[in-house]
């Protein structure tokens, strides 16, 4: 262990009827820096020694720490360092879009370890449900061939498909997903699976998929600005994301542009649909991520008009951003291919003025985070990681009532 390194962690509580909250603490400092002595859990967490010590020996207990060889610092006595446990706890994402269902299974410290996807057929949950279903299935029977008893670690089903939930609108809309939307899929996903099962849109997914291993890790504000078919903005304020009242904080692709006399929501000018759109491309070729990445490489006239377009369009949905946010940095990821995601970034410098632009930045205004298709399986997947473990304020609550 390195004694200089600063320790990032949250303050726990010794008051009494908090231990949830002090436990959830503990493992995040444990996430977010790796392995760590007690007397550094104590002093970064600003909990008692004595505090930190039954937290660990209950953690070790249930499995989810574990001790390693002591390490010498001086003269003083050596000191144990504690790490998370890999397969102490285990969860599913699940990730719904319009043309295909992708699921993972993570571990606690959010290591891939199954994927599958299946192509959702026409007709909606009428049709799509059982495929989604089978393809749940299929990845928790391999995650329990890998791990056994992993079913009995598993902490959740998460799921993420495009929002905004709960705004009425046309089910032919290919933007909106309706009828999805208005289908139990909670209750439909949890009878068949029997898991507690969450559900969050793309953006945020993909904001939670950074926040555990990406762009956004150790980070208390950070704003995923997320490139898929449609456009969102996962939010993390103050070490935790932002959800809003319903559930549709972030949906910046639905913020409207005036040119032209006219008005177009942002999503229908910068998303990979409208990329699709610009190429006349079927979104449900399954070979069209490749081909686009290749376009965005190779500076292919056909993708480039798009990108100077989109990129400055984005160029101020950062500002309102940053001016709005505040954050620490803006990450531009999603489900748009490596290249293109580099492309447009290139693109959207230099940034318009805002007060993010000042002196004594560690971090870039913007940076690349996943240009993945699977980044959000993978944040739906972090989403049950996280409701278990992650501090929240409501874990004081629910253990003082």
């Amino acid at each position: 262990m390195n004694d200089s390194r600063p320790i990032r962690a949250k303050s726990g509580t010794n008051h009494e009827g908090t231990s949830a909250h002090n436990r959830r603490v503990i493992v995040d400092a444990l996430r977010i820096n790796g392995a760590l002595s007690r007397a550094d859990l104590a002093r970064a967490t600003r909990l008692t020694k004595q505090t930190v010590s039954n937290i660990i020996e209950e953690l070790e207990r249930d499995g989810l720490v574990s001790s390693q060889e002591a390490v010498r610092k001086g003269r003083g006595q050596p000191s144990t360092p504690f790490r998370l446990v890999p397969g102490g706890a285990f969860s599913i994402g699940l990730q719904i879009d319009r043309h295909v269902t992708r699921a993972v299974a993570v571990d606690l410290v959010g290591s891939v370890l199954v994927r599958a996807e299946a192509a959702l057929p026409p007709g909606g949950p009428s049709t799509g449900a059982k495929v989604i279903l089978d393809l749940v299935a299929g990845v928790r029977s391999k995650l329990a061939g890998i791990v056994r008893q992993s079913d009995k670690r598993l902490v959740g089903l998460g799921v993420a498909m495009p929002g905004p939930f709960g705004i009425d609108g046309s089910g032919d809309d290919p933007w909106m997903m309706g009828a999805w939307q208005k289908f139990p899929l909670l209750e439909t996903l949890a009878a068949g699976t029997g898991l507690d099962v969450g559900l969050q849109n793309d953006a945020a997914a993909a904001a939670t998929a950074e926040r555990m291993v990406g762009a956004a890790h150790g980070l208390d504000n950070a704003v995923c600005l997320f490139v898929g078919y449609g456009i969102g903005a996962g939010l993390i304020l103050n070490g935790e994301l932002y959800r809003g009242a319903n559930g549709n904080a972030g949906e910046i692709g639905m913020a409207l542009l005036f040119a032209d006399g006219k008005s177009t929501p942002l999503e229908h000018r910068a998303s990979l649909a409208s990329l699709y759109q610009h190429l006349s491309a079927d979104p449900a070729d399954p070979d069209l991520h490749a081909r686009i990445d290749n376009l965005a490489l190779r500076g292919d006239p056909s993708i480039e008009a798009w990108i100077g377009t989109a990129a400055a369009d984005l160029r101020w949905s950062i500002h309102l951003i940053e001016t709005i946010f505040d954050p620490q940095t803006v990450i531009l990821c999603g489900s748009a291919p490596e290249g293109l995601v580099n492309r447009l970034i290139a693109a959207i410098g230099p940034l318009l003025p805002s007060i993010a632009e000042r002196r004594g930045r560690t971090l870039p205004r913007l940076q690349p985070g996943m240009a993945d298709p699977w980044s959000v399986a993978l944040g739906a997947a972090a989403g049950p990681i996280s409701r278990a473990f992650d501090p929240h304020f409501a874990a004081i609550l629910k253990d003082s009532r």
